[in-house]
């Protein structure tokens, strides 16, 4: 099962349809909520250097991006073979 970890804000729509999408995938991830900011976005922020919006998706510490690009990855065909790995 591969790592994914999902960095995420209440309410923010594009983070939500990135937790169905991978939700629909039947994939487990491990949500960080960085509303409050605090360490996790810090810790995003060194991860993803430039990327300030979310949702900012990892899978095994590769970094996919945010919404758009994780339901393009799974268009292209490459998000089944990362959830399988």
């Amino acid at each position: 099962m591969p790592k994914i970890e999902i960095y995420t804000k209440f309410l923010c729509p594009y983070c939500a349809r990135a937790v169905a999408l991978l939700k629909k995938k039947g994939a487990a991830f491990e949500e960080h909520d960085i509303s409050t900011g605090g360490p996790k976005r810090a810790e995003m922020l060194a991860r993803a250097p430039g990327a300030t919006t979310v949702p900012q998706i990892f899978i095994d510490g590769r970094h996919i991006g945010g919404s758009d690009d994780l339901a393009a990855l799974d268009r292209a065909g490459g998000l089944d073979p990362l959830l399988a790995a």
